[in-house]
């Protein structure tokens, strides 16, 4: 059975995070999810108790998305802090294999680096490696960098095309904004990726000028939206409300054009 996929869309899809401690929390936040719309969905496992992370949890969790596209996240955070990067990799082609769409390697995977992209030989070769088994699990990949702070238009591109480079079916780079100025800029430099990449790309905002790149990002070439049912104590509130993100793009039919 063929997967859904993040890739060859006309249009961003609208994908609603899931973070959650219990399976029951997660089905609860998907069933309203779906009702509101949302076309993919993104699970964060580094959110999930230990206890819960077992085959059959996890697939029912994915079945009840019912046929659309996952993206799945295994960070060293949350519930995940005191694992290995070894043991955080083999959580994730084990996620491909149950069901899950888009793996999420961590750029400095194997070898933590400030920009969270590895300039460690070793390193790279083992998340090329990474890439190949989540393929082969009829997984595609997405490789991030949380650079976390504003990053020049060359700095980001580099990062991009490196990420291209190792294998990533899609990149993405999340910087920040502390300005009018700055948040301007990550608009423009969104336009550019779109020019210069081969892949499909996420570009996301934090900082304190991030809601308008969140959500006019999509429309000038993100792949998606990574947005929430609900600002629950889990959700990351950067992320824009699904609600709203239909509303904003649903009223401007143009900007897709």
């Amino acid at each position: 059975m063929t997967k859904p996929t993040f890739l060859g869309h006309s249009e961003p899809l609208y994908c609603c995070m899931i973070q959650s401690r219990t399976p029951e929390n997660a089905l609860s936040t998907i069933r309203r999810a779906i009702d509101g719309g949302c076309t993919a969905f993104g699970f964060q496992q580094c959110q999930l108790e230990h206890e819960y992370r077992t085959e059959a949890t996890i697939r029912s969790i994915f079945e009840a998305m019912e046929g659309r596209p996952v993206y799945v996240t295994n960070y060293r955070g949350g519930l995940n802090n005191g694992m290995t990067d070894d043991e955080i990799a083999e959580g994730l082609v084990t996620l491909a294999e149950r069901g899950a769409t888009l793996c999420d390697i961590m750029g400095d995977l194997f070898c933590r680096h400030p920009q969270e992209l590895t300039d460690d030989a070793t390193a790279i070769d083992k998340q090329c490696r990474l890439i190949d088994r989540i393929h082969q699990a009829g997984g595609e990949v997405l490789m991030s960098s949380h650079v976390l702070k504003y990053t020049p238009a060359e700095e980001v591109l580099r990062i991009a095309l490196e990420q291209q480079k190792r294998g990533a079916d899609i990149v993405k780079i999340v910087t920040a904004a502390n300005s009018e100025a700055e948040q301007l800029e990550n608009l423009r430099i969104t336009s550019l990726l779109k020019e210069t990449l081969d892949v499909p790309f996420l570009f996301l905002s934090g900082g304190s000028h991030y809601a308008l790149h969140r959500m006019i990002g999509p429309m000038l070439g993100c792949v998606m939206y990574l947005c929430v049912q609900e600002y629950d104590e889990l959700a990351t509130k950067s992320q824009p409300l699904l609600a709203d993100v239909r509303v904003v793009r649903e009223h401007f039919p143009y900007m897709s054009k």
